[in-house]
């Protein structure tokens, strides 16, 4: 079982050249380590060039796929020395291989499009069967509703415009799915991309300058049922859309965008109120999903960075958390939350490669959200324990 925080034994994670890099650390074996990272590097220009020219006679017979195998890019990263000792996640970046980074962060359509596709899929599917009276249809609200709230994390990776390498794909998919969450998309953005650059950071993170994470029983209970998001997005639509100061972290060029794009939010939930009054569908495939599903949102995103420190490492402030696939489904991947806020550029996809060539290096990670919970839990009852002492 891995920890809450520290750092896991990096030397049973590590191929042997890395093992050897990781020993070596002492004066008298600076040259040795030397020799072995100039070896590694050359490697890896030859395996760069062999593609090059790959399919060759040369290079097949110089170079067969077993080579190229063994070659790995997660070989590679890890053989560069980047695990020889502790740092912070600027350090990290400044020592991954420019081939590998570049490689990390290429977007494509594909990956995006199938996930879009089975996400929406779902959310279809129970919803056709809640709406058409199916037996025990009343069970599928709560998953429709999970459903439909996780839809956040799908707009939050378009606000980094990775989820396909389509500009306007990223674009359209990030406003049209903030319309059934009800966060505009244009704020949302700036709003965000503020919380990455001042991520953790109580006076500058407007996160935290939104609302604090619970300390108390009666704090937790309302922050995780979901009701104070809901009046928070609810009254931004409703400012913006009066044209009101959207945040200090909103440029003057974005603030006319963001007021015309919660006008049409507003005008697409005229439009649905209109239709409640003929038909009660939207409330059980829309209203009450969401009000049910919130809960479990809240209580995801409060582990990314609940009880991590205020500081401006990434390995520090962020939790990563080790969960099963349902949950990286729905959430596009954002259990690898160290990673994604290290390397933001990185899509989805390829967050699981980031966390194998990081792996030794979180400091505060997570067995599961029932893991997390129970432990933010205890948390509490510790500080009203010492308050009532």
């Amino acid at each position: 079982m891995r920890p809450m925080g520290g750092t896991p034994n990096c030397g049973r994670l590590l191929p042997a050249p890395c093992m050897m890099l990781k020993l070596n650390m002492c004066p008298g074996h600076a040259r040795q380590r030397s020799e072995i990272n100039a070896f590694v590097h050359i490697l890896l220009f030859i395996e760069l060039a062999c593609r090059r020219i790959k399919g060759s006679t040369w290079a097949k017979s110089a170079f067969p796929e077993s080579f190229e195998a063994r070659i790995s890019q997660r070989d590679l990263f890890r053989s560069s020395g980047y695990a020889a000792s502790v740092m912070d996640h600027k350090a990290f970046v400044n020592s991954v291989p420019g081939p590998v980074l570049a490689d990390l962060s290429k977007t494509e359509d594909a990956a995006g499009l199938r996930h879009l596709a089975l996400h929406l899929g779902l959310i279809l599917a129970l919803g056709l069967y809640v709406a058409v009276g199916a037996p025990f249809w009343w069970v599928a609200i709560v998953p429709l509703g999970i459903s439909i709230c996780f839809l956040f994390t799908l707009q939050h990776e378009a606000t980094h415009k990775t989820p396909f390498a389509t500009h306007w794909l990223n674009e359209w998919v990030g406003r049209l799915v903030g319309l059934p969450i009800l966060q505009p998309f244009e704020w949302f953005r700036y709003f965000h991309l503020a919380h990455h650059r001042y991520t953790n950071n109580p006076e500058r993170d407007p996160e935290l300058i939104a609302g604090a994470k619970p300390e108390t029983w009666a704090s937790y209970v309302i922050h995780v049922s979901g009701l104070p998001f809901w009046w928070a997005v609810a009254r931004q639509v409703l400012s913006n859309a009066a044209g009101a100061n959207p945040g200090a972290y909103v440029p003057e060029r974005a603030r006319r965008r963001i007021e015309r794009e919660a006008r049409w939010m507003l005008l697409a939930y005229a439009f649905a109120a209109v239709s409640l009054l003929f038909s009660p569908l939207l409330f059980w495939v829309w209203i009450l999903p969401c009000l049910l599903g919130q809960p479990f949102l809240r209580l995801y995103l409060l582990a990314e960075h609940g009880r991590c420190a205020f500081v401006a490492d990434m390995f520090r402030n962020t939790r990563t958390t080790y969960t099963n696939r349902i949950v990286r489904f729905l959430t596009w991947n954002m259990p690898y939350h160290v990673e994604h806020h290290t390397l933001p550029q990185v899509p989805f996809h390829r967050l699981p490669e980031l966390h194998d060539h990081m792996r030794g290096r979180h400091q505060v990670t997570a067995d599961g959200y029932m893991a997390f919970t129970r432990d933010y839990v205890a948390s509490m009852q510790g500080r009203d324990q010492t308050v009532r002492g």
